[in-house]
């Protein structure tokens, strides 16, 4: 063989070994799914019921065990005012007992997808005011901080200044009876049809301010802001001060996180850097059915998680 030949064929080969060692000791030095699995996550983020059933069954409780297996330290449950008291008090000891949080739950009476709140009339504030009082007893059972509110339609008839100032009237009514017993009214502007009054984070955040409460604040819910405004960074940091609870969801599809357009790793990574300490709901579906598709979406928080 040719000396030139020679050198050549020597060089490639001590290159691809050094390639394929190198690549080796990325693999050994990368953490595996289950060197992962069970580890709590670098934010706080919350499945719901039904997110893992395939995996753990049918019955709420042996789902948040799994969910705790898995790593998750918090739940939320937007039908938990549904629930009977019974299951309500036996969610919130499992969650005692394994050390988990509460997120949020829903408030509603049957006026969030209708002209409510919006209307001024009487009826509607009595009962947003009658569901506030139910809603503490509900709080007090799983240990609740937060519960989700909705302003309703539009009122076309109206011009939108009063609809706003209806709204304000409303949730200081709601929020004069939360704050005694330190429950967070968080308001979601929502993306689901063009009727839903309550719609972007700006709107939001001046009605929280007229409200001026400690119990009145924003859920931003980044599926919804992405639909309406996009923006999401920005407009969140604006807003920051008013904003209590996180709720994600991927678009379009409305699925895990990496299903969609939105660079979840980033948006963690600089909640992270903010010292958000909160909860991030995850108010979405799977990406995939059975089994599989609950561990995929598990792997999907994990490598979205993976920001540090």
């Amino acid at each position: 063989m040719e000396r030139r030949k020679f050198l050549q064929q020597g060089t490639l080969a001590g290159l691809s070994t050094l390639a394929v060692g190198g690549a080796a000791a990325a693999i050994n030095h990368s953490p595996t799914e289950k060197d992962q699995a069970g580890k709590t996550f670098n934010l706080n983020y919350a499945p719901h019921d039904g997110m893992f059933k395939n995996s753990a069954g049918a019955n709420f409780l042996d789902q948040i065990q799994f969910m705790y297996d898995q790593g998750f330290r918090s739940i939320e449950d937007n039908g938990l005012m549904k629930r009977d008291t019974a299951e309500q008090e036996k969610v919130g000891k499992l969650l005692s007992k394994l050390g988990m949080q509460m997120g949020v739950f829903v408030i509603d009476a049957g006026d969030n997808w209708k002209v409510s709140l919006t209307s001024g009339k009487q009826e509607f504030k009595d009962t947003f005011v009658k569901e506030c009082k139910k809603a503490l007893e509900t709080a007090k059972r799983v240990n609740a901080k937060w519960a989700t509110v909705v302003p309703g339609y539009f009122e076309r008839n109206l011009p939108i200044g009063v609809q706003t100032a209806h709204v304000i009237e409303a949730f200081r009514m709601g929020a004069d009876v939360l704050e005694k017993e330190g429950l967070i009214m968080v308001m979601e502007p929502l993306s689901d049809n063009p009727d839903l009054f309550l719609r972007t984070a700006e709107q939001s955040y001046s009605i929280c301010k007229a409200v001026n409460s400690p119990s009145c604040k924003i859920l931003y819910d980044i599926y919804h802001m992405q639909r309406n405004t996009g923006n999401l960074i920005p407009i969140m940091d604006m807003c920051w001060d008013e904003i209590a609870y996180i709720q994600i969801g991927d678009n379009p599809g409305r699925k895990e996180p990496t299903s969609g357009e939105i660079n979840y790793k980033n948006i963690f990574k600089h909640l992270h850097k903010k010292g958000f300490k909160g909860i991030l709901g995850m108010e979405h579906g799977n990406a995939f059915p059975g089994k599989e598709g609950e561990q995929a979406l598990i792997k999907a928080y994990r490598e979205s998680d993976n920001f540090l």
